[in-house]
């Protein structure tokens, strides 16, 4: 399940040709959000040095929970989330 960081995973989903990034969604911490996690479908996302975007909200890397496929499969989870 966990190869690499997570931007590296979020690179391979976006930039590699034999995947396709509307099959991936990201969970993130949000709080305020219910249940405190907000689900973000990656085309939503820019990947950035130390942070990610979506739109112009600058979000940092450790706030992702998991990267999850839509169905339903975990392909990367923080260790703090186990």
């Amino acid at each position: 399940m966990r190869k690499g960081t997570v931007k590296e995973v979020l690179a391979k989903i976006k930039y590699d040709p034999r995947e396709n990034e509307d099959d991936y969604y990201i969970v993130i911490e949000h709080r305020g959000a219910y249940g405190n996690v907000r689900r973000i479908p990656v085309k939503l996302i820019e990947l950035g040095h130390g942070y990610f975007f979506v739109g112009e909200t600058q979000i940092p890397y450790h706030r992702i929970l998991k990267v999850v496929r839509k169905d339903g499969r975990v392909v990367w989870e923080t260790r703090k989330n186990r």
